[in-house]
């Protein structure tokens, strides 16, 4: 009897001590909801984590101070090689624009433990296909806010920068159901590569590969050495897509880029490939409080969010949910 009530005494003990952590960290994440400059915002910014057959991941998860419990777009950011979640948000600046539009972003986490360097294996046949992988666990960390969040399932979309861009292609093209559009910054077609030497073969070179049958915006530098720029022309090629018209740019008192315009196969505007001018392996726009990042840049995070607000899902059609 005593070693039962001392079990009993144990076991709700620990589930104190799990209520106490999760209240804490969800107080610790209102605390630090500041921007990628420091500035304060008031959104939470969550620590959780997400299992399935596929194995587990943490993700950091930024709830806007403007959700009142009402649907809401959601982003889901892929971080690249040897980034965090934290470092990917600061980067990119994405809880800032989330802040200001009211939308929720995810970002799930890769460990070392899946690869040494934290990239998303994108090169995996096992990590490739639907419900398979780290697929499946991206898209089910999507199911999963879509269940604890009032989400607009109009509008979830996925964006990442080089391993995580190629993930993010790769995410987009096995669940065209789930997500309404997808961002792919410095990264590769869906399937581009099915094991290591095929990776940095295409990186290297450029490789073809698939397109998700989406709205699709593409950012690149025209000087990265990291993942070769053809990569970005074969995401958009791989569209199918009709260029509509092509303009140089720039940034005042920044970088040049260059900025084409496709149509789907139904004629609408649906694919932007930037291509800037002078940038590396590095995301567009954002801040140095985050790594791999061109602050000189066009702001790559509120370009592929304004690109996102204009696609909304189609529920009918071949596409529809």
């Amino acid at each position: 009897m005593r070693h039962s009530f001392l079990a009993e005494i144990t076991r709700r003990a620990e589930g104190l001590a799990r209520h106490l952590r999760d209240a804490g960290q969800e107080a610790l994440g209102r605390l630090r909801g500041t921007g990628s400059a420091g500035t304060p915002v008031s959104g939470r910014f969550l620590d959780l984590t997400f299992g399935n057959a596929g194995g587990q991941r943490a993700y950091r998860l930024y709830v806007p101070g403007g959700y009142r419990g009402r649907p809401v777009p959601l982003v889901v950011m892929l971080h690249g090689c040897t980034q965090s979640p934290e470092d990917f948000a600061a980067g990119t600046g994405m809880n800032d624009v989330a802040e200001a539009e009211t939308f929720l972003v995810a970002y799930p986490a890769q460990t070392a433990a899946a690869n040494q360097a934290r990239c998303w294996n994108w090169f995996s046949p096992a990590d490739q296909g639907r419900d398979r992988g780290e697929t499946g666990l991206i898209a089910g960390i999507t199911r999963a806010v879509m269940a604890a969040y009032a989400v607009d399932p109009r509008r979830v979309y996925v964006a990442g920068l080089s391993a995580g861009g190629a993930a993010a292609a790769n995410v987009a093209a096995a669940y065209p159901d789930l997500y309404a559009a997808v961002g792919v910054h410095s990264g590769l077609c869906a399937g581009a590569a099915r094991d290591l030497p095929g990776a940095l073969a295409a990186m290297r070179d450029g490789a073809a590969g698939a397109a998700a049958p989406l709205p699709t915006i593409v950012f690149h530098g025209d000087r990265d050495t990291t993942v070769n720029p053809r990569n970005g022309d074969a995401l958009v090629a791989a569209t199918g897509g009709r260029l509509i018209r092509r303009e140089e740019c720039a940034v005042p008192g920044g970088r040049a880029f260059e900025r084409s315009l496709y149509a789907d196969a139904s004629g609408r505007p649906a694919i932007e490939h930037w291509l800037v001018r002078g940038s590396g392996h590095a995301w567009s726009g954002g801040s140095p409080a985050g790594s791999y990042t061109d602050p000189a840049g066009p702001d790559a995070g509120r370009e592929m969010w304004r690109f996102f607000k204009e696609h909304p899902r189609r529920i009918t059609g071949p596409l529809g949910a």
